[in-house]
């Protein structure tokens, strides 16, 4: 039996980035690997197919259950993807961490630790807009609410987000096996940060290994596969998964109202991650 390392974050946080990353040094190619085949180390606990053994008889496919029924088969399913490892798997989510009517959202008894991604919700409110097709107010609006999620779609049955604020709490208020890593560190020093990674799974310095690694998943090379072959995780509404990947696009895109309403809602764990603006 194998466990789960969860590699979690608020959606367009980097989620995508990290997991590339550790494709990449696990597999050790001289190519990058390719990012359409991402669930051949990790996989995402969201994903439909695994629901479809546990569907009642008098459901065709997991579109039919509710949430509270999606919730009830939660720790099942991820119990099934940590018996089908062979060792450590990693699993992408984005549910918050904590439960819904009473169930948990991660199964504790399965779980290794986990790789937390924090992004500045100025940047990631621009992300948001863009891919999923809403206006920057709407999308403020989304990261506001303090109980919300993903639709039941096909491809993968609903994970319960919550407020980016509740979600980066929950996520990091307690830091027992965890790694918890700012996007922006990531863009500034890739080297420092996939190395803390390297070292928290308990693997040897490996300075060469490193550096493929980092420049195999690079914004620049994931971009550029999917422009030439598509991305299987991008979603219907966007025009691409990967945009821009950058930091500090707020300044030049949000109003200073904007900025104000998405400081004043999540003002304290802003500050815990030097996330306000200056003067702020």
């Amino acid at each position: 039996m194998g466990n789960i390392l969860w590699v979690a974050s608020y959606p367009k946080s980097g989620n995508t980035w990290v997991r590339a990353f550790l494709e990449n040094y696990i597999q050790n190619q001289d190519q990058p690997i390719d990012i359409n085949t991402m669930h051949t180390i990790s996989t995402a606990e969201s994903a439909a197919h695994r629901y479809q053994a546990y569907l009642p008889k008098d459901k065709a496919a997991t579109t039919e259950l509710t949430l509270e029924e999606v919730s009830v088969l939660r720790p099942q399913v991820q119990a099934d993807i940590a018996h089908q490892a062979q060792g450590t798997t990693f699993v992408k989510t984005h549910n918050y961490l904590g439960e819904y009517n009473g169930q948990p959202l991660h199964n504790s008894s399965v779980t290794s630790g986990a790789i937390y991604v924090v992004r500045n919700p100025l940047d990631v409110v621009i992300s948001m807009a863009n891919y999923f097709d809403y206006t920057i107010d709407e999308a403020i609006a989304y990261m506001a609410e303090e109980m919300t999620g993903t639709p039941n779609e096909a491809p993968h049955v609903p994970q319960i987000i919550t407020s980016w604020s509740m979600h980066v709490s929950s996520w990091t208020s307690d830091d027992t096996s965890k790694l918890i890593l700012r996007y922006e560190d990531m863009l500034d020093d890739p080297k420092k940060v996939f190395r803390k990674v390297e070292s928290f799974l308990g693997l040897k310095k490996d300075p060469t290994r490193l550096k493929n690694a980092i420049k195999h998943s690079s914004f620049a090379q994931l971009k550029a596969q999917e422009a030439k072959r598509g991305f299987v995780e991008k979603h219907e509404n966007a025009n691409a998964f990967f945009r821009k990947g950058g930091k500090h696009q707020w300044q030049s895109l949000l109003t200073p109202e904007q900025v104000k309403r998405i400081v004043d809602t999540h003002y304290e764990q802003m500050k815990r991650f030097k996330y306000l603006p200056a003067g702020m």
